[in-house]
C-alpha cells in the first residue's frame, strides 16, 4: 500500500472521529438545554425570580419570540429558517473537520441552534412560531438559556481558533 493511500485512510478515520465528537457535543448541549428548559417551565413559570448567587445570578422565567435581546419579536419564522440553515451548513462543514477545537466549537454551535430550534418548532404559540424559553439572568444583561450560552461560547472558541490560524481542516494558516 502506498503512503498516500495510508495517509488518506488515516485522514478519513480521523475525520470520522471528529465528526462523532461534533455530534456528541451537540447532543449533550441539546439534552442539557431541553432538560433545563423543562425544569424552568415546571418550576419557574408564573413564579417570582429565584436568586442563585444574590442578585448576580437569578433564575427568571421568560418566553422569547425574538432573537438575542428579544430583537425581531414578530419575525419568529425567519429565525426558524436561519436556525435550519445553520444546522445544514454545520452538518455539511463537519465533513471537512481536521481540528478537535473546531469539532467542539461546531458541536456547541449545532447543539445551541438545535436547542432553540426545537423551541421554535414545538413550543407555544404554534408550529414553527414557538417562543424560546429563557431563564438565566445576570444584572444588566439579557435573560438567556443553555443553548444561547453554548452558541456564545462556541463563537468565542471559533474566534480564538481563527486568531491562532487554525483552520477547520486542521491546517495552520
Amino acid at each position: 500500500m502506498s503512503d498516500d493511500v495510508i495517509e488518506a485512510e488515516q485522514t478519513v478515520a480521523g475525520n470520522r472521529h471528529l465528526v462523532r465528537i461534533t455530534f456528541a457535543v451537540a447532543t449533550l448541549v441539546v439534552v442539557v438545554d431541553q432538560l433545563t428548559k423543562y425544569l424552568a417551565v415546571r418550576n419557574l413559570e408564573g413564579r417570582p425570580p429565584v436568586e442563585v448567587i444574590g442578585t448576580w445570578v437569578r433564575l427568571v422565567f421568560l418566553r422569547n419570540s425574538g432573537a438575542a435581546f428579544s430583537f425581531g419579536e414578530s419575525y419568529t419564522f425567519i429565525f426558524t429558517g436561519i436556525a435550519i440553515a445553520v444546522v445544514v451548513v454545520i452538518v455539511r462543514t463537519s465533513r471537512k473537520l481536521g481540528s478537535l477545537g473546531w469539532a467542539i466549537a461546531l458541536g456547541g454551535l449545532l447543539g445551541g441552534a438545535l436547542g432553540n430550534l426545537l423551541d421554535r418548532i414545538f413550543r407555544e404559540p404554534g408550529l414553527l412560531r414557538g417562543h424560546v424559553v429563557d431563564f438565566i439572568a445576570f444584572p444588566h444583561f439579557a435573560v438567556f438559556n443553555v443553548a444561547d450560552a453554548s452558541i456564545v461560547c462556541s463563537a468565542v472558541l471559533m474566534v480564538l481558533l481563527a486568531l491562532r490560524g487554525i483552520e477547520i481542516d486542521g491546517r495552520r494558516s
